[in-house]
């Protein structure tokens, strides 16, 4: 189990150390670097192309302004990529969601959220538990563990009406 989590500049590590997080959490291996589509393109072609060989199981990439990383990587490997689009002072970052959701037919990269970047730790992990049982199960845990913060939120919300619910912080 291992996961490459690859960024298009260090400015995009305070986000995507998110995904670190999370895959650690999970016990997953991860390599993270940073590799530009467009400054250090063959670099980013030499990784996607040996990505396989190199026991990665999943690519996540981040990347904001033109955000082509993702899309790069996707083009010369088969395994799946997700991508993170940064959120930009320019345009809010709708340039980079847009240029990773916009793929042309035959070169998908699954996308999450503006700085998503847990999200798609989240997801390469749903995506390796497919041939993990014990992974799938940490997984089932993580869910169970979610359901239930909510039901406990909800109930003390219920218990304590919202004035004083928001007065508790």
């Amino acid at each position: 189990m291992k996961v490459a989590i690859i960024m298009g500049s260090d400015s995009d590590l305070s986000i995507m150390k998110e995904a670190a997080v999370v895959l650690e959490e999970f016990g997953v291996d991860y390599h993270l670097t940073v590799i530009s589509a467009h400054r250090t393109p063959a670099k980013a072609e030499e990784f996607a192309r040996s990505a396989e060989e190199r026991g990665y199981d999943v690519i996540i990439a981040g990347a904001g302004k033109a955000a082509h990383l993702a899309g790069v990587l996707a083009a010369y490997t088969v395994l799946p990529v997700i991508g993170v689009p940064i959120r930009t002072s320019t345009l809010g970052g709708a340039d980079s969601l847009y240029s990773m959701v916009q793929m042309p037919s035959g070169v998908p990269v699954a996308t999450v959220a503006l700085n998503g970047a847990k999200n798609a730790a989240l997801l390469a992990v749903q995506i390796i538990a497919g041939k993990n049982q014990e992974l799938r199960e940490s997984f089932r845990r993580y869910k169970e563990n979610l359901k239930e913060e909510v039901l406990k939120t909800g109930q003390e919300l219920e218990e304590l009406g919202y004035q004083k619910y928001l007065e508790k912080d």
